[in-house]
């Protein structure tokens, strides 16, 4: 007797005998599996009270009556277990973690808020840019009486920090960068970065600005007027110099060093 493709539901053939039997199968196909929510996705086993019309996604390592049937629904009917395959594009709730689950052809995936693998907001998100936007603007208000936002890194070693790119490229970066002081960095090529000032965890936030050697300082131009650099190899001895947008000077006498 042949089935309808997407359900496997049974056809009433012409002279069927007892055609009620075969057109209720097929109501409790539908039953099952039309607006489908389950109570649960974690059990491997059958819970050992269900209820009539009880329905489960199969966790994988099914076993007792389950066995066999990883990642497909279970129904109780008729006092018995009844198993539907999923087909791509079947949408399930899961009632005790009130989510959404999508089936991709091959396993059941996030679609809603929690758990979901990727989001992306009229733009495609990645592996890496897990969660992906293309807006001019992107808003967080409060809740209540504030709103924070949180970026958590795993060791001291890590990075947690704000990049600012050009044409994905970065030309600063703001955080905790490989470290626990918040440093403050520039880049003319997206490789190379300079750090302009980092507040020392290690002091209470003190800041630091770089150090910076004769021959390795930038042009006071460039600097701009009201840099600061420590010059540590200044004859005589280790001296505070600003720019003045020509040129370096002692902090003490104003003298041109550079």
């Amino acid at each position: 007797m042949a089935d309808t493709t997407h359900l496997g539901m049974p056809f009433i053939e012409a002279a069927q005998a007892q055609k009620h039997v075969t057109h209720n199968e097929a109501l409790r196909v539908l039953d099952a599996v039309v607006m489908l929510a389950v109570e649960d996705r974690d059990l491997a086993v059958p819970p050992v009270s269900p209820a009539e019309g009880d329905r489960y996604l199969v966790a994988s390592g099914a076993s007792g009556a389950w066995a066999g049937q990883d990642g497909k629904i279970a129904a109780r009917q008729d006092g018995a277990w009844a198993f539907a395959s999923p087909r791509e594009g079947w949408r399930l709730w899961v009632a005790d973690e009130d989510i959404l689950l999508v089936f991709d052809g091959a396993a059941w995936i996030g679609a809603a808020t929690q758990n979901a693998a990727l989001m992306g907001v009229a733009t495609t998100a990645d592996a890496t840019n897990r969660l992906a936007v293309a807006s001019s603007a992107v808003l967080f208000s409060h809740a209540g009486s504030g709103v924070q936002v949180k970026l958590n890194k795993s060791g001291d070693a890590d990075t947690a920090s704000f990049l600012f790119q050009r044409n994905w490229s970065g030309r600063a970066e703001i955080g905790l960068i490989g470290g626990n002081d918040f440093a403050f960095k520039t880049s003319t090529d997206g490789s190379a970065f300079v750090t302009g000032l980092t507040l020392v965890a290690g002091a209470g936030g003190v800041p630091r600005l770089p150090s910076f050697t004769v021959t390795g300082l930038p042009s006071a131009a460039t600097a701009g007027a009201g840099a600061i650099a420590h010059v540590s190899d200044e004859s005589g001895g280790a001296v505070l110099a600003f720019s003045d947008g020509t040129s370096w000077r002692r902090v003490t006498d104003r003298a041109t060093i550079s």
